[in-house]
Parts: structure tokens; sequence; C-alpha cells
């Protein structure tokens, strides 16, 4: 992942040696299961089996260590945060207590209003209040806007946004203690280009719309849809 994302990326390719180290030493981190203990869904980490005893539950082990099976985009989650810590190991733990603490929410379901169901219902749920015109819009040309939303929250923006926006949004993230900081920055980009939703009736002439964000100013939209 990390040759196929960060790597490939103009600004974040001088971090490939820390990535590797960071992301090697996650993987194998077996404190970071306790996510799945505290975890009010139940959810269990994965499991292999050893001595080619499938289904036999004394060969039964968790499976990357950390219980946590890494995605497309995923080393892009490390990335931002080499801006600001410059030693490896403040990197690694100040890195492994923000996925602990929310980014574990984004990667799988829960009732919880911190993690990705509840993100998503919040996000539509502004969308359709604060621009009902958009909204309708989108449902009569039977374009879903969660479908182009879900990505930018599951990554919480990183790849999307320029690293200091990225960060700026982190801040917040850490600010209001909240994840719902996402669906609301999700909602203001649909409406800050609504003039340019409105004028189209495909679907992939939609896409192309929200196919670059990395323009955005994260604060001055906040303060918008917060002031709505």
């Amino acid at each position: 992942d990390v040759k196929l994302t960060t790597v490939n990326d103009d600004q974040l390719f001088v971090f490939e040696d820390y990535l590797y180290q960071v992301l090697l030493l996650f993987s194998r981190d077996t404190y970071i299961q306790s996510c799945f203990v505290s975890s009010a869904s139940g959810c269990e980490p994965a499991r292999s089996f050893i001595k080619k005893r499938i289904g036999s539950e004394e060969c039964s082990v968790i499976y990357p260590p950390s219980g946590i099976i890494p995605f497309y985009g995923f080393s892009m989650l490390v990335a931002p945060m080499c801006f600001v810590f410059e030693d490896p190991v403040h990197l690694y733990f100040i890195f492994r207590e923000f996925y602990m603490k929310y980014f574990f929410n984004l990667h799988h379901i829960s009732a919880s209003p911190n993690a990705i169901i509840s993100l998503c219902v919040l996000f539509e749920s502004l969308l359709r209040q604060i621009s009902p015109d958009l909204w309708f819009h989108l449902q009569d040309i039977q374009v879903q806007p969660l479908r182009i939303a879900f990505k930018w929250m599951m990554r919480a923006f990183s790849g999307y946004l320029a690293s200091n926006q990225l960060l700026a949004l982190w801040d917040r993230i850490l600010a209001y203690d909240s994840l719902e900081i996402l669906s609301l920055l999700g909602a203001a980009i649909f409406v800050l280009r609504k003039g340019n939703v409105l004028a189209v009736t495909s679907e992939s002439a939609i896409e192309a719309i929200f196919s670059d964000i990395s323009s955005i100013k994260v604060i001055p939209l906040l303060q918008f849809i917060l002031g709505h």
C-alpha cells in the first residue's frame, strides 16, 4: 500500500522509510487488539489457522497480530503525521492512539455515533436539510451522494485534501473529540459545488465534479455549515 499510494504522492514520497517502520510495527502490535474488546458492536478481529487445521479452535490465531487488516489507502492515515513528528517513536505512538480512538470507528460496523454508519446517516441528513433542492436533484438523476462521500469519510479525507488542510481537519477532530466533523465537511463540500451539480444530469459528470477536492479550504467550510 505504501508503494501504491504515498510513494506516488508528490508531497509524501519522502516519508517512505518512516511509513514502513510505523506500519510494519503497527501490523504486529497486539496491544491494538484492545480496540475490539472495548467496541460496543462486539466485533472480533480476523483469524487464521496454523498447521493447516482450518476450523480447529486450538489452532486459531489472530492475523495480522494487530487484528487490523490494512486496505488500499491505509498508509495515507499515517503519512500526514510525518509532517508533525520527526521522531519515528513519537510518530508511532501518536498514530496508534489516534487510530485506536478515532480511525478504528471508521472501519467497522457499530451503532456508536462516531462509527461509519452513524456518520453516513448524519451526512445524508445534513445535506437534505441544508440544501433540499440539491438533494432532490441528485435523487431525480439517481445519484447517491453517499457513494462519493463515503470514501472521503472512511479515510478521514486523507489523500483527498492538501496536507495542511487535512491536519487542520484532524485538529478539529481532537478539539471536538468527535468524528462527526467528517460528515459536516462532506456535506459542506457538496453545498459548495451545488451550482456545478445542478447543471449536470449524469453520474459520471457528478463524479468528475468531486474527483479533485484538494483545493478545498477546511476551516471556512466548517464555519459555514456550523452556521446552519
